[in-house]
């Protein structure tokens, strides 16, 4: 099981970049950004933009693994996302993942001036995004006239580093987004059930996961494909847990334990940031990312 970790674009470069570059050396197997143009509680703070972010993290690091967690269609378009997306793996040399969801009803969903989707348009925009994307960054020359997305000679030479294209880590747990993630993703991601975060038990968390990595399974043997190589990764945080994980390393180890034994085979936690809701303590956090891993074997 590997383990990753978030880092939200709320610092100044300045400051920032010495978190990235703090990930690697603590052995983090990758950092991830939120793609958002604000979030929740930080909305009203400091808030930089994921891609230029990941660009210069890619500057800072040499080795670590980079991405979004998630990039969604709520003010993407699959065209411009496709070119900075082969500029960004070029840049780091072929670290990048691109996490990628349907996107919600949070600011984004309205900052262009648009009303939001219902969660059937967010899956259709979604339905058409991902395979667009996937045309845009394996192919030279592209021409699609879609419902929502549309191409005409869309030109991405010389492509990505990474043959025949970065990654995509595909969060889904809807019927529509587990067959997206089943033909196009090399990972898949979750943040559990979000009707279990407020009042639901660790039992009943697990068993939602447990039943989640089976729709997968399923939508994977729809198409043909064993879903067991395929990566699982859990962004913490967000389950009945919350951030209990983070409290000690004897508590992070056997959360970790009972998600490796559903399948997952990386857990990606937040950095913290003081008097927030990923608030923990700092030198344990770093405690967890260099001694937990060893313990889980």
């Amino acid at each position: 099981m590997r383990l990753s970790t978030v880092i939200l674009p709320v610092h100044r470069w300045a400051q920032g970049q010495n978190l990235w570059r703090q990930a690697e050396d603590l052995g983090f197997h990758a950092a991830y950004t939120y793609d958002h143009l604000s979030w929740r509680t930080f909305r009203d703070g400091p808030w930089f933009g994921a891609l230029p972010t990941l660009t210069a993290a890619a500057t800072a690091t040499e080795r670590l693994r980079l991405g979004t967690l998630v990039t969604s269609p709520n003010f993407r378009h699959p065209v411009t996302l496709a070119k900075e997306l082969i500029t960004l793996d070029d840049i780091s040399g072929g670290r990048i993942t691109l996490g990628i969801g349907a996107g919600g009803n949070g600011f984004d969903a309205t900052a262009l001036g648009q009303d939001a989707w219902t969660p059937r348009e967010r899956a259709d925009r979604f339905g058409e995004f991902v395979p667009l994307l996937d045309r845009l960054l394996t192919e030279d020359d592209v021409s699609q006239d879609g419902d929502f997305y549309s191409a005409v000679e869309a030109r991405n030479i010389p492509g990505c580093v990474q043959r025949p294209r970065l990654p995509f880590a595909v969060a889904a747990t809807g019927p529509r987004g587990l067959k997206l993630a089943a033909r196009y993703g090399q990972a898949w991601v979750t943040t559990g059930d979000p009707k279990l975060y407020e009042e639901g038990t660790p039992e009943q968390s697990v068993a939602a996961l447990r039943g989640q990595v089976e729709r997968l399974g399923e939508a994977c043997t729809g198409i043909g494909r064993d879903a067991g190589p395929m990566d699982k990764v859990l962004l913490t945080g967000f389950t009945p847990e919350r951030g209990r994980p983070l409290e000690s390393v004897d508590a992070f180890v056997d959360f970790a334990g009972r998600h490796r034994d559903l399948g997952f085979t990386e857990l990606v936690v937040h950095w913290p940031i003081p008097d927030s809701d990923f608030a923990a303590d700092q030198n344990v956090f770093e405690e967890i990312a260099t001694l937990a891993l060893t313990q889980l074997g």
